[in-house]
């Protein structure tokens, strides 16, 4: 890949690159940028990485890397991955995004960063993985948006930089959602909105291959991972097909099978598209190093306790697509242990540390 000249700037419209460490602004020194307090980072590809080379969300990089077009709109000529963010954001928000600045967190090769930047946002897309090299060649870096390879936990901004935070696909597979969330509102502006989504508890939980197959194949190396998992469901898929129109066959197929299919689903789309978008989202479970559930009651306590008002919920199939905004006001209660007296508004902690 090649190494272009280090520019810490992209544009003077975005919030500016801050250590994520100590939090002070960074500066080019010869091939890296460094922090004041000795912490070095680098640019490769023309995109800012503020991470180790390898992570949990290696298999993640491979994915999107490879299966790099399927999913945005342009490549399918449908809306899904537009009406998906359009409901997410709810249609006030939705219709009002133009110059807003919006942080797009876990955005895989960008089937969500198209549609942000067709309705005139600012958009900074950071990955944990090398799914940004994915992302940048699909919508290359320019004063609308920027990219960067980073860890939602130590995001290399101030705090409350973004009118938009915006994460979907991406909370049930980290270490802790609780611990996720809060990073993310962190990063939420007085008055913006937090957006993102979790899987709910289901009976396919304890009825499908997945689990088991998940401890042996999250283990494999990436490339290993896909030949794997593109096996399991070119197998299986037919199965899926042949019962899209038997209702109970295709219930039942699904509580066991590890294949996710979209037959039901988005019946808009090609066979060749169906294939591709099974592979995708089979690999993308089966190589989750974490698949943390939450139901709609425990995701709202989160909220409410990082202090979060006009709290919306919504449940789509497995997935609970969550909504909330930072009051302009900030809370008046301190945080015990909070450093620099930070409020719980500022949505970096949980109060009493429970799992909820």
């Amino acid at each position: 890949m090649e190494t272009s000249p280090i520019s810490i700037s992209n544009h003077s419209t975005f919030p500016v690159w801050h250590c994520p460490t100590h939090h002070h602004p960074l500066a080019v020194d010869n091939d890296s940028v460094r922090c004041p307090e000795g912490e070095s980072y680098f640019e490769k590809g023309g995109i800012l990485r503020f991470v180790p080379e390898s992570s949990y969300a290696d298999a993640f990089g491979a994915q999107w890397n490879r299966y790099r077009l399927t999913q945005l709109d342009s490549y399918t000529g449908t809306t899904i991955s537009r009406d998906r963010a359009r409901r997410a954001l709810g249609e006030e928000l939705w219709s009002d995004l133009s110059g807003k600045q919006v942080l797009e967190c876990g955005c895989g090769a960008g089937r969500f960063t198209e549609v942000l930047l067709q309705q005139g946002a600012l958009v900074t897309s950071i990955d944990l993985s090398s799914a940004v090299d994915a992302n940048q060649r699909n919508f290359p870096q320019n004063s609308t948006h920027r990219v960067a390879q980073a860890n939602i936990l130590q995001l290399p901004f101030l705090p409350q930089q973004f009118d938009v935070v915006f994460c979907l696909g991406v909370v049930w597979n980290t270490p802790c959602p609780e611990e996720t969330i809060a990073a993310l509102y962190a990063q939420v502006k007085p008055g913006g909105v937090l957006v993102f989504d979790q899987f709910r508890p289901t009976l396919s939980q304890f009825t499908k291959t997945s689990t088991l197959l998940r401890l042996i194949l999250r283990r494999l190396p990436p490339r290993m991972g896909i030949m794997v998992t593109e096996a399991i469901t070119r197998c299986l898929l037919p199965l899926h097909k042949l019962t899209r129109n038997f209702r109970l066959g295709q219930m039942l197929l699904s509580r066991i099978s590890p294949v996710l299919s979209y037959y039901h689903a988005f019946p808009q789309l090609s066979d060749e598209l169906l294939r591709q978008w099974a592979e995708l989202d089979t690999h993308n479970s089966l190589t989750a190093w974490y698949y943390h559930c939450r139901t709609p009651s425990q995701i709202r306590r989160s909220l409410k306790q990082l202090g979060l008002c006009e709290i919306s919920l919504q449940t789509t199939g497995v997935n609970v697509e969550a909504r909330g905004r930072r009051p302009v006001t900030p809370a008046k209660t301190m945080n015990p242990g909070s450093p620099r007296g930070m409020t719980a508004s500022d949505g970096r902690f949980d109060t009493d540390g429970r799992s909820v």
